[in-house]
């Protein structure tokens, strides 16, 4: 639905048209940020299962060849990945809609109020599954919150993936992979059979997720002025005399 709206709006209402959608692919100049859209989830989902451990919240079965995961855990998580590279473009409509059309078009495109404004907008869009049995949250209160808290910091990475790669299928394949590779992986292994509930896994992913928009932040590798709509390699149209 945010992908059919922004087409809406940029077909009919506005008729400013895609040229600033990032709809190419950018395989060339972007592949870096492929990769990280691509090993981010599974990273983060290996050190919050790794802080899960060290609160003592978790106990890893490390049954396989030198200490690590068994082999069948190994195939799963990769079987997950591939699988998120093929389902891509089942999430790109939200990214179409949220980071490359409404994002950089709230507060004038400064980049965190923006920023913030969109990952509660797409949080709030999401409530509807705590209410129909899709999400079980024990106490819905503070499930919404921590909620809120997740999708801020998905948004933060989403974004910089989106502003640094120019193409809207970087942030697609991050996306697939967040709810393909994270969120399956920490509700399998920290919810079910470990028994820590829906909020605890998603609040112990919010450490690393948290480390990574502070690196981004610190290392300002997020723009801190207005940027305008579109990604930054879309190259300006040279003027004539």
């Amino acid at each position: 639905m945010p992908g059919i709206a922004a087409v809406v709006v940029r077909r009919w209402i506005t008729k400013e048209g895609f040229a600033d959608a990032g709809l190419k692919l950018r395989l060339k100049t972007a592949w870096r940020y492929y990769v990280a859209a691509w090993l981010g989830p599974p990273l983060i989902a290996a050190a919050t299962l790794a802080l899960a451990a060290a609160l003592g919240l978790w106990a890893p079965d490390l049954s396989g060849p030198g200490g690590l995961p068994g082999t069948n855990e190994l195939a799963t998580v990769l079987g997950l990945m591939m699988a998120s590279v093929l389902l891509a473009p089942l999430y790109s409509g939200e990214e179409f809609g949220w980071t490359s059309y409404l994002r950089p078009r709230l507060f004038g495109g400064h980049t965190m109020p923006s920023t913030i404004a969109t990952g509660l907008i797409w949080a709030v869009w999401h409530f509807p599954l705590a209410f129909i049995g899709y999400v079980e949250f024990t106490n819905l209160e503070i499930g919404l919150a921590v909620w809120i808290l997740s999708f801020q910091l998905q948004e933060i990475i989403l974004m910089w993936l989106y502003q640094r790669s120019g193409s809207v299928w970087v942030a697609s394949l991050g996306h697939a992979g967040n709810n393909l590779v994270l969120f399956l992986i920490l509700g399998e292994t920290l919810d079910k059979r470990a028994g820590l509930g829906t909020v605890t896994p998603m609040l112990l992913s919010l450490a690393p997720m948290a480390v990574i928009c502070l690196w981004l932040v610190g290392t300002r590798r997020l723009p801190r002025k207005r940027q305008p709509p579109g990604p930054p390699l879309t190259r300006p149209v040279a003027r004539t005399n």
